[in-house]
């Protein structure tokens, strides 16, 4: 069905108008951005999945620890189903127990060979202690086996639309085509914070003990008076560099930021830094429109009434610089023809938002009513006036 493109102006109760604004002397300043020293990095904004900054985003890379998000993202899951209890028993294989040779000189839990230990002990170090054996433990007591665990990993990556991210095993030791990107991870940070907000709060703990071995999280910028940061995962391999994907708040504002491949833990900690300071004073989040407004009518043919109210389905969140706030226009596209019967939230068209010529979001314009056929007479009417039109 075809699409006939339109201008939506609208004025807006919070006081600016969505217009595009020419005038040089009003335009946005656009503040430089920093040079970040990282083989591949993003910054999103939590709330709207905008990118504000990103260099070799798509770069498949070895992820190392970072891998560990998706096994915690896993348990989590299985918590919430309850398919497992924060009370739950899991006996330690000699795997687990890391006594391979491949694991040695990785980060561990230490936990005991034989031994039951309880899933929240293991959820923890996996996530503060980011223990290798922890990982193991959970993903055979999870799938059986640490390959089924891996395959169920790349099932939810596929689900969350991580596109480009194989999963090998479940701690991130190096393995041929276990690979992801700073895009797929910004993606699971994400889905973390969003699907387990209660969760979440582990990823703050500074520190964590067990068999009475006390190990501190990793990620520096926790505690960090200037940013907020409450989350998420460091990495460490030789092949991968030191990594680390962090999310902080500020001002209602949640930004999550992904450095992957630098030299040295104060160089990941330092050039996060960057990316989140750089957010955080330039950029802003708005609503322009919410869910369920009404920001127009359109033509129904055949039905009992003539229009129906269209809208947005979510509210409508942008992140764009503090500048710009004034210099948005809003376009859409409506479908030309829209045929009875129409169903309270179906998809008619398309709202998208532009600062100048550069478009920052696309999103679904829906009915926001029930609209039935008209009676036979009605339909022929309207088959008549289609036929003319």
């Amino acid at each position: 069905m075809s699409f006939q493109e339109k201008t939506l102006k609208i004025l807006l109760s919070a006081g600016f108008i969505l217009a595009f604004v020419a005038n040089v002397a009003n335009a946005a300043i656009q503040p430089g951005k920093p040079n970040v020293d990282a083989r591949s990095y993003l910054l999103m904004d939590y709330d709207t999945g905008q990118i504000i900054m990103e260099n070799n985003a798509d770069q498949k890379l070895p992820p190392a620890s970072l891998t560990k998000m998706m096994t915690s993202y896993i348990i989590g899951d299985e918590l919430h189903k309850g398919n497992l209890s924060m009370d739950d028993k899991v006996l330690v294989s000699e795997n687990a127990w890391a006594q391979n040779p491949k694991l040695k000189g990785g980060s561990l839990m230490f936990i005991e060979v034989n031994k039951y230990v309880r899933v929240e002990d293991l959820y923890r170090g996996i996530i503060i202690q980011s223990g290798n054996d922890a990982s193991i433990a959970m993903a055979e007591h999870i799938a059986g086996t640490e390959g089924a665990f891996a395959d169920l990993m790349n099932q939810y990556a596929a689900k969350l639309g991580m596109k480009d991210t194989h999963f090998e095993n479940s701690t991130g030791w190096p393995a041929e085509g276990h690979v992801t990107t700073a895009r797929d991870l910004a993606i699971l940070a994400r889905a973390l914070i969003r699907d387990f907000p209660e969760d979440y709060k582990l990823y703050a703990e500074r520190e964590f003990t067990y068999n009475g071995i006390k190990q501190a999280n990793r990620n520096g910028l926790l505690g960090d008076p200037t940013l907020n940061v409450d989350g998420l995962k460091t990495g460490h391999t030789e092949e991968a560099g030191y990594c680390l994907v962090s999310s902080a708040e500020k001002e209602d504002m949640r930004l999550i930021s992904v450095v992957m491949g630098t030299d040295s833990e104060a160089e990941r900690a330092a050039e996060t830094r960057k990316l989140l300071n750089f957010g955080f004073r330039f950029y802003t989040n708005i609503k322009p429109f919410k869910a369920g407004q009404s920001l127009r009518t359109a033509r129904v043919w055949k039905g009992a009434e003539e229009e129906v109210k269209v809208g947005l389905a979510q509210d409508a969140g942008l992140t764009l610089l503090k500048s710009q706030k004034d210099q948005i226009q809003a376009n859409y596209t409506i479908q030309s023809q829209l045929m009875a019967p129409i169903r309270r939230g179906q998809v008619v068209g398309e709202v998208f938002f532009k600062v100048g010529d550069k478009e920052i979001k696309r999103m679904p314009l829906v009915a926001l009513d029930n609209v039935e056929e008209a009676g036979f007479f009605g339909r022929m009417w309207d088959s008549m006036k289609l036929w003319f039109h």
